[in-house]
């Protein structure tokens, strides 16, 4: 019994997932195009126009501001606008860019690059409206604190009887953050790891590995906003280089395969 429904749970969640990504239903495709792909394709491109392709004309000014803001304005309950770059890139850049590109290539070949960029072009400006309504709705708790997020603009925006569609956020999140957000990142560095050790004959143990996480993890959230910010500062353009250096010398040294 417990195994039917397991099944048919499986199977359901499968049928949405497949709706929506790919326009199937049990296998079959009951739409020409994935509503997903038409609705964030069609948000982005209504956000452009209606911005005025703001994100693209002050793309200049808005790094220049950023390098500049570095320092923060002496808000000692705001972290700078560098930090807040860092933040978003730590928590936008991560299995999804860089498995979910090699999937895309592998799937649709390489012209899945082209609308990856123009994919990339409109999320621009849905990135720009979701941070403006997270500062425009923010607010301030009784310590002092800023919070913002959709959360907030959810709530404040549309008015307080969308206030369920604000919790079903935040549940959704809770989610996403430990499956996606916790799991695949433990889970893929344990992996490396592991993979890394034996051929010095070391067998570490998954738990070690997953203490240690748990433990560098909570050093960094339990200072708050102020401590995510300071190590993203660090961490992130490290990350970067680092990534883009891995890539190039790969790309170099690897043998190409030249048969057609």
């Amino acid at each position: 019994m417990f195994n039917e429904i397991l099944a048919s749970f499986e199977t359901g969640v499968t049928n949405v997932s497949n709706f929506l990504w790919g326009g199937q239903w049990n296998d079959s495709q009951v739409l020409p195009i994935a509503p997903l792909v038409l609705l964030l394709l069609g948000t982005g491109l209504y956000f452009m126009i209606r911005l005025g392709f703001r994100p693209l004309r002050r793309l200049g000014p808005a790094i220049g501001a950023v390098w500049a803001g570095r320092k923060g304005n002496g808000d000692p309950s705001a972290i700078t606008p560098f930090q807040a770059l860092t933040t978003a890139l730590s928590g936008q850049v991560g299995t999804g860019n860089i498995v979910g590109v090699a999937t895309a290539i592998t799937l649709g070949g390489p012209g899945a690059v082209f609308w990856m960029w123009i994919t990339a072009i409109f999320g621009m400006a849905l990135a720009f409206a979701e941070s403006s309504l997270a500062i425009k709705y923010r607010e301030r708790d009784e310590y002092g604190r800023l919070n913002g997020g959709p959360m907030y603009y959810i709530t404040n925006g549309l008015g307080k009887h969308w206030k369920w569609l604000a919790v079903l956020f935040c549940i959704g999140t809770i989610i996403s953050a430990t499956a996606t957000g916790g799991m695949i990142q433990a889970n893929g560095i344990t992996q490396n790891i592991m993979a890394e050790m034996q051929p010095f004959g070391m067998n570490v143990p998954t738990w070690a590995i997953g203490i240690t996480l748990s433990v560098l993890v909570f050093i960094v959230i339990i200072g708050g906003i102020k401590s995510i910010g300071g190590v993203a500062e660090k961490l992130v353009p490290a990350m970067a280089v680092l990534y883009v250096v891995t890539v190039s010398y790969t790309h170099l040294t690897l043998p190409t395969n030249r048969e057609v």
